[in-house]
């Protein structure tokens, strides 16, 4: 039932409870930005699920987290099941056909999907800084370290690259820190030590080359279905900093580097944040304002992206109003803050005359959500209470070899798989230390050959004699030292500086 122009989300019910009118997200205004929430279980998942089909079957690429594996099935096609075709009849969906999307599977660890990689240059130390959780203090040093790398011409690909240009940025604190300002060893090493936790997370399978192309999030297949790019974020989960901070590297790449198109008739690309509160979590103010300044103006991009979570509340208000299509499934009132949550979805929309959105929000079953989405000239539809669709690919998650023949017939297939390790900082800085201790090296022999061994009075000789008199007396000085401090008398040290004195007018 979805047309050239539009995707069929499901059937708004009416007062006797049938499904007749069909509720549909528009293309057009696909790029003004959407939310899908409820709680745990209300059918967020399948939600997501069915737009994206929509949108690949509508030529439109999409991008997408999968926490829990379960969105995995929409590789492979689905199975007629007693539910699924009586939901189908309830909503006159017809006919209804079960097919397989078409699906790339990413993973940052390369174990359920595709190597993804990012540079730490193209990471930048603001999200490092936040992917860390650094402090002021320390996110100055990473600020100065990045322009040291950029006005010296170091690469920054990889942790190891970033940890010697700390290294060396420590040893050289002085000279840097009169141009920059103070350059603690504190910091760096505070810094150096989140960079080893940040390791250990697994922070070395993102961090290197070859990088990801933006250009392979957008593919089509050869008929004009929209690849749906899939993320495996079940392990990526245990660290949802990292999470959080890739999607919102990620949603800044496309802002860098898509040019303008304006209000185009269809995306040309959709970015689904799962877990969107992670986002926002203790994020500090200027990470929140480089959000709302991306969603603002990403959607002239041709780029429509969608929060999913659990609470409307977890989304900041300055982006909560530029979300124009809304999904919200059932939502729990039992808390304060709950009720507040309800509260909240519920003012977002424009009323229905025939129900209260507060009560029916916490009444919808399983699979039944609050719909309004963006009709012509922009304007959000008045909302209606929508069972939706049930989708053409699997419910639930595929199994592993499911999983790696559709990563065989891949279309990026063998081109992320293997890292890369080419020159940058670390191998750089290396060989500037090694030429370093090569001249130290050469320093003593440079000294001799312009007499610097000579001693007064025997005419700029270099006589073995002369040498070996001063090392001798060198190291009966220095035994003498040590006595000195053992011994701590007055006298003692009276003494000793005779004896010291003596040996130097000899």
């Amino acid at each position: 039932m979805s047309g050239e122009d539009s995707i069929f989300l499901g059937a708004s019910r009416h007062a006797d409870d049938s499904y007749q009118k069909a509720e549909h997200l528009l293309l057009k205004y696909a790029n003004r930005h959407g939310l899908v929430t409820g709680a745990t279980g209300t059918g967020k998942t399948v939600s997501l699920q069915i737009l994206a089909e929509g949108f690949s079957n509508a030529g439109v690429p999409v991008f997408c987290a999968d926490i829990k594996g379960d969105l995995s099935g929409i590789a492979v096609k689905g199975e007629e099941k007693d539910f699924l075709l009586k939901r189908a009849e309830a909503i006159r969906l017809e006919p209804y056909v079960f097919r397989e999307t078409p699906v790339i599977f990413w993973d940052l660890f390369g174990e359920k999907g595709h190597p993804i990689r990012a540079t730490i240059s193209e990471m930048g130390p603001l999200l490092l800084s936040r992917l860390m959780n650094l402090s002021e203090a320390q996110e100055g040093v990473m600020n100065i370290a990045f322009r040291i790398a950029d006005e010296e011409g170091l690469l920054l690909l990889d942790l190891k690259d970033l940890q010697a240009l700390l290294t060396n940025i420590a040893e050289r604190a002085g000279e840097i820190g009169a141009r920059y300002g103070n350059v603690s060893r504190q910091s760096v090493g505070a810094i150096q030590r989140s960079l080893l936790v940040l390791e250990q997370q697994g922070g070395e399978h993102f961090f290197g080359e070859p990088a990801l192309r933006i250009a392979d999030l957008m593919r089509t297949t050869r008929d004009g279905r929209g690849y749906v790019s899939v993320l495996a974020a079940d392990r990526l989960m245990m660290n949802p900093r990292l999470y959080a901070t890739f999607l919102l590297w990620l949603l800044s790449e496309l802002f860098e580097e898509l040019p303008e198109v304006g209000d185009p008739e269809k995306p040309r690309l959709v970015f689904f944040f799962d877990e969107a509160h992670l986002l926002f979590d203790e994020a500090p103010k200027a990470l929140i304002e480089r959000v709302e300044q991306v969603v603002r103006l990403i959607r002239s991009k041709g780029v429509g992206v969608y929060f999913v979570t659990q609470n409307p509340l977890d989304v900041p208000d300055g982006v909560l109003a530029q979300l124009g299509n809304r999904v919200q499934h059932a939502l729990r009132a039992y808390s304060p803050r709950e009720q507040k949550a309800v509260k909240t979805a519920a003012d977002t929309f424009r009323p229905n005359p025939d129900f209260d959105c507060f009560e029916t929000i916490t009444r919808l079953g399983v699979g039944e959500a609050l719909v309004s989405t963006l009709e012509a000239k922009a304007v959000p539809s008045i909302v209606q209470r929508t069972l939706i669709r049930p989708p053409s690919s699997r419910i639930g998650p595929i199994s592993e070899a499911e999983r790696q023949a559709v990563m065989r017939e891949s279309p990026v297939a063998g081109q992320y798989d293997t890292a890369v390790d080419r020159e940058s900082a670390f191998e750089l800085l290396q060989k500037h230390a090694a030429e370093s201790a090569v001249r130290t090296d050469r320093e003593p022999e440079a000294r001799e050959d312009k007499g610097g061994w000579s001693l007064p009075g025997l005419g700029g000789s270099r006589s073995g004699t002369a040498r070996s008199s001063r090392q001798r007396q060198s190291v009966t000085e220095a035994a003498i030292k040590s006595v000195v401090r053992s011994i701590g008398t007055t006298l003692g040290r009276e003494l000793v500086r005779g004896i010291l004195g003596s040996l130097r007018r000899r």
